[in-house]
């Protein structure tokens, strides 16, 4: 396994086998909540993630025993003008963004509290992994904003909209139990075995072809919320994309030949 950081507070894990790769907020002493430098590194990570054509999966993951990530840093905020907000949106917003676009399947490994911006990186994940101990929520209004990392259009598209508006209204807490049952958290699992689980649901996405992959999260991200003969459309465009790359035909000849496909990733 080698090791990548991003600044002071990401990491960056690429596991020699199965093609996962670890995206770690590591900032413990503040409970990982998310500065204008963090948010600059997790944007970094992101990108270089991206082109990385060896990674098929990524789980994103909290060096914190008790928290993923509480959020925005309001220390620092606290310190700001007008003008440094301003300033730091384009920043804290590539952040999330980062995370949202990375083009391969994405886990989030949640446990402890996942707090505003923390959450709203969870809900930026393809799929969210909980432990018992996870305690999740948008409190945005209870600090005079709203959520400004995709809360509002990612949590209505996981638990519906009636759903999302009471739970950002309130800006009430939700525990793993609960954010199960909503749909918030996809998989719980016992205390501590968030990590475990993400990682081992990452390793089986990654023994897929890594074409199929991004054309397939691609297809799922682009073709939500669209009339089904829009979205449809969308699917036939990623289908052709695939279609006649070398890992089809390596598919398909592993498949008779009853082996292991060798993914060319092309």
């Amino acid at each position: 396994m080698s090791e990548e950081r991003f600044g002071e507070f990401v990491l960056v894990r690429r596991h020699e086998r199965g093609h996962v790769a670890e995206l770690v907020l590591d900032r413990p002493k503040a409970m990982n909540a998310v500065s204008t430098e963090m948010a600059r590194s997790l944007a970094g990570a992101c990108a270089a993630l991206g082109e990385d054509r060896d990674v098929r999966a990524v789980v994103l993951t909290s060096s914190h025993e008790r928290a993923f990530c509480v959020g925005a840093d309001l220390k620092e905020r606290n310190s700001f003008s007008d003008a440094d907000l301003v300033r730091q949106r384009p920043v804290a917003r590539a952040a999330y963004t980062g995370v949202l676009e990375v083009p391969v399947p994405t886990v989030a490994a949640v446990h402890g509290f996942a707090l505003g911006g923390g959450c709203e990186l969870a809900l930026s994940c393809d799929v969210i992994v909980a432990d018992r101990t996870a305690v999740m929520g948008l409190p945005e209004v209870s600090v005079g904003v709203i959520p400004g990392g995709g809360g509002t259009q990612l949590l209505p598209r996981r638990v519906g909209a009636a759903r999302a508006a009471e739970l950002i209204f309130t800006a009430r807490r939700v525990e793993a139990g609960e954010a199960r049952e909503l749909g918030l958290v996809d998989v719980l699992v016992d205390e501590g075995r968030d990590r475990e689980e993400a990682l081992a649901m990452a390793t089986r996405i990654a023994a897929n072809s890594p074409v199929g992959l991004r054309a397939a999260k691609r297809a799922l991200r682009l073709g939500h919320g669209l009339d089904l003969a829009a979205g449809l459309e969308v699917e036939d465009a990623a289908w052709r994309a695939v279609a006649f790359s070398g890992d089809r035909a390596e598919g398909v000849a592993a498949f008779n030949e009853k082996r292991r496909p060798q993914w060319p990733g092309e």
